[in-house]
C-alpha cells in the first residue's frame, strides 16, 4: 500500500498530541525542549521563539540519535520535546518521529505563529544589510 501525506498526517496526528502556546510556555517553565524544525531562511525572514534551539526538518534524525556524529545534546530521551514549524505539518510528522525513535514526551505546538499568538517572546528576523 502506497502512504500519502493525509496518511502520515493522520498517522502523526494519531500519536502526538496538539498543545497551544499557552500549554507550550508551561512546558518550557519545567525544562521542556522548544525545537524549532524550520528551514534556516525561515528563521531568517521570520523571527524565531526566543527560547527556541533550531534543528532542521532534514537533520532531526541524525540529531536525535545518539549513535550519530550530529547528534544534539538537547535531545534526550528524559526531556519533553515540544515541536513547532511554520503552520504544524512538519512538526506533527517530526514529532511522530521522534516518537519512533523512543522519545516519549513529545508534543506539535504548530505554527511559530502559535506561539506568538500565545505571546511568547521572539527574536526578530535578521537584518541581511545592504
Amino acid at each position: 500500500m502506497t502512504l500519502t501525506v493525509k496518511d502520515m498526517m493522520a498517522a502523526a496526528n494519531a500519536v502526538v498530541e496538539r498543545i497551544d502556546g499557552a500549554r507550550a510556555q508551561e512546558l518550557l517553565a519545567q525544562g521542556a525542549l522548544l525545537l524549532d524544525i524550520r528551514d534556516a531562511p525561515e528563521l531568517e525572514k521570520n523571527g524565531r521563539a526566543s527560547q527556541s534551539h533550531h534543528i532542521p526538518r532534514g537533520m532531526l534524525e541524525f540529531g536525535a540519535d545518539p549513535g550519530t556524529p550530529f547528534h544534539d545534546p538537547e535531545l534526550r530521551h528524559d526531556r519533553p520535546v515540544v515541536l513547532h514549524c511554520a503552520s504544524g505539518g512538519r512538526a506533527a510528522l517530526a514529532g511522530k518521529l521522534l516518537k519512533d525513535m523512543g522519545y516519549q514526551e513529545v508534543y506539535n505546538l504548530g505554527g511559530f505563529s502559535d506561539w506568538v499568538a500565545a505571546g511568547g517572546a521572539v527574536e526578530e528576523p535578521v537584518d541581511p544589510g545592504m
